[in-house]
């Protein structure tokens, strides 16, 4: 009896001690050391235009004028992008639902862009595995080049430059892949004042 009552004290007091260092001084150490030394990630890396917040460099935002360019397609629910709901569309590739998105995704950006007749890069007519990507590849972005430059009356060269500026290269130089954010690339079109 007293073996088995000792054994629980133990258990109980190792449950709190667990408890008190796993679910409070560690979280806290944590969030106080990430505050510290990189504030903005550590808060969402919230874009700010004229002291308010316009959205995360982390979530894509939904684009469907002319005269923006356009982000990966989201299968979040009930509306695009939604943070709180992140998910794909779970369609394989054979899957005739998945196909009929493509085309009409191909459909709207020619009728979009009725004069570009470029291979459309795939990541402008598949989800992503989360439908939160905030980047497209930059071969996407010169897809949309021209047709955001016809509806803003801009130089094309001027939106290539953009493009080019708004590029995240890889990290270190050699993982992932150059990718552009679209919410920083809409957010300078419109700093353009056009």
């Amino acid at each position: 009896m007293k073996m088995s009552i000792k054994m629980i004290r133990n258990a109980v007091m190792t449950l709190i001690v667990l408890t008190v260092l796993t679910g409070i001084i560690y979280p806290l150490a944590i969030t106080g050391i990430s505050q510290a030394v990189f504030p903005a990630k550590a808060n969402g890396s919230i874009i700010m235009k004229d002291g308010k917040p316009v959205g995360s460099a982390l979530i894509g935002q939904q684009f469907d004028g002319p005269e923006y360019f356009w982000g990966r397609p989201s299968a979040t629910t009930p509306y695009p992008y939604n943070g709180s709901s992140s998910s794909g569309s779970n369609l394989g590739p054979n899957n005739p639902a998945l196909m009929e998105a493509v085309k009409a995704r191909v459909a709207a950006l020619h009728a979009a862009g009725p004069g570009n007749r470029n291979p459309i890069p795939v990541d402008l007519v598949t989800s992503s595995g989360s439908g939160l990507d905030p980047a497209i590849s930059p071969a996407a972005a010169l897809y949309q080049a021209g047709r955001v430059a016809r509806a803003r009356g801009l130089d094309e060269a001027k939106v290539l430059g953009l493009i080019q500026a708004n590029t995240n290269g890889r990290f270190l130089g050699i993982f992932g892949e150059p990718a552009v954010n679209v919410l920083k690339l809409n957010l300078s079109l419109d700093e353009m004042g056009k």
